[in-house]
């Protein structure tokens, strides 16, 4: 219960303290959260920032069991297996192993480590339209197409909202999420 109240705190605290970018940009970043000096502080904070990311997306049929698949090289992954959902659904981690044998309908989230750019964005046209959440460790322009993009320097991490990848989603973003993002508080 207490890591529940922690990520709902977490994600009150990101989501109230978002900035308005310039207008014209797609993607919308908000406050950066301080990473503490733990050797793993990027994959926790990685962690953190995932699940408050899904206990904010809404799929168009309820999931009990979400699968959270990840391509590519990722960095700071290796801490997603300690997210736990309020709703008490379960997040299963899987490898989704090359881009051409890749799975894509039986992920409901796909986090993107390090990949080339064109392997990304057929990561990203492969999802779209379809119920999958996109996440991009490594794409801190937010240029792929990916729904969320994680932004990390030493010390701290930071997310950009494309809004545009969010529309052409099945998967539905809380829209608190996305009115802070645009700035309306």
């Amino acid at each position: 219960m207490a890591m529940v109240s922690s990520l709902r705190y977490l994600l009150a605290c990101i989501l109230l303290s978002m900035t308005v970018p310039a207008f014209g940009q797609a993607a919308m970043q908000p406050a950066m959260m301080r990473l503490h000096d733990a050797s793993d502080a990027a994959a926790i904070g990685t962690a953190k920032m995932v699940g408050a990311i899904l206990e904010y997306a809404h799929w168009p049929i309820a999931r009990p069991h979400l699968q959270l698949c990840i391509a590519g090289t990722a960095q700071h992954a290796e801490r997603l297996t300690d997210i736990q959902l309020s709703n008490g659904a379960t997040l299963a981690i899987s490898p989704a192993g090359e881009q051409k044998s890749l799975p894509l309908v039986k992920c409901d989230a796909l986090y993107i480590g390090r990949v080339d750019e064109a392997a990304m964005r057929q990561l990203i046209a492969g999802v779209r339209g379809k119920p999958v959440l996109t996440i991009a460790e490594d794409d801190p322009e937010c240029r792929s197409g990916s729904m969320f993009c994680l932004i990390f320097t030493p010390r701290t991490i930071s997310f950009q909202l494309s809004v545009d990848a969010v529309s052409r989603s099945a998967v539905r973003v809380d829209p608190r999420v996305l009115r802070l993002s645009q700035g309306a508080y």
